[in-house]
């Protein structure tokens, strides 16, 4: 059974995609009476229009988690346009930190996914918060970036999205490390294609790009839930996928003691593997900022 803690906007997208897909049976909590009951058979009676025959309940209580294998958490606040992810670290960090209490209450053999912002600091602080090992607790954030690279390269190029390859690693904020030199098209390097202009440009249009949907309709919603369904898949269905994961690095990428985005195989045991890459000197640098900057958050965190 696949749970979510949270059943507001980006919760319920994350529902749907699940629903959609079959990947399991789906119950929703959330602290709002009556929403993720109401959500969970609104869910339901679509499921039944394609015949689908995965149970989804809802509920207002923690004790109802136990049972789950995959647990996810979108609960919090959300992100308006003059704020950095890590300006909702004070604001949601007692969401998560609850949230993770109960989970390692009545769901002590879960893996837990963090979509929550700031999610790198957030995975941090529900990894020591359960005690659960790195491999089952992680974060969504570089698929995400690596999505909004690849629709700006892929405008650029006026190709087909399925042409085009991407890949961000680093925190998920404003220091992630887009990686144009490990982004193709069909085998062909991205710098092969487009000028160096236009790469700084994709660049900072991805790192702009979330505070630009905010602006524009309140909140990500429908990419964040294709990321972390995509996720979902491959530890449920064991894909053994590599995909940009925020996890605890212990030495890798020369960090240890925080959570970033890199990539990770993810399969039925969580994070399976971690890959290194040989970065240059200005992915380091870039790298390094992240670090710097999520250093400092959890230094601000009362775990």
């Amino acid at each position: 059974m696949i749970s979510i803690i949270g059943a507001g906007r980006v919760g319920s997208t994350i529902a749907l995609q699940l629903v959609l897909r079959e990947v399991d049976d789906l119950h929703l909590i959330d602290v709002v009476e009556g929403l993720a009951k109401g959500q969970a058979l609104d869910l339901s009676q679509m499921a039944s229009g394609s015949d689908s025959d995965i149970k989804i309940t809802g509920s207002d209580n923690y004790g109802s988690l136990n049972g789950s294998d995959l647990i996810i958490i979108p609960a919090g606040f959300a992100r308006t346009p003059d704020m950095t992810r890590l300006d909702l670290l004070s604001k949601n960090q007692e969401i998560v930190k609850y949230a993770s209490q109960k989970i390692k209450e009545f769901a002590p053999s879960a893996i837990v996914l963090i979509v929550t912002n700031p999610v790198d600091v957030m995975t941090y602080l529900a990894l020591k918060i359960t005690g659960f090992p790195r491999e089952r607790v992680f974060g969504m954030g570089g698929l995400l970036d690596s999505l909004r690279f690849k629709t700006v390269i892929s405008s650029i190029l006026g190709i087909s999205y399925r042409s085009v390859d991407t890949l961000v690693i680093g925190e998920h904020g404003e220091n992630m490390v887009p990686l144009d030199r490990f982004s193709s098209s069909n085998g062909i390097p991205i710098r092969a294609l487009i000028s160096k202009q236009e790469l700084e440009d994709a660049v900072l249009e991805t790192r702009k790009s979330a505070a630009q949907v905010i602006s524009l309709k309140g909140a990500t919603t429908f990419a964040p839930s294709q990321a972390v369904a995509t996720m979902v898949e491959a530890v449920v269905s064991d894909k053994k996928s590599l995909i940009p994961t925020s996890v605890l690095l212990e030495g890798e990428f020369g960090v240890s003691d925080i959570c970033m985005g890199v990539p990770a195989i993810l399969g039925t045991g969580g994070v399976e593997r971690i890959i290194e890459l040989e970065l240059d000197v200005s992915e380091r640098e870039q790298f390094a900022k992240g670090q710097a900057s999520l250093i400092k958050a959890i230094g601000e965190m009362a775990i």
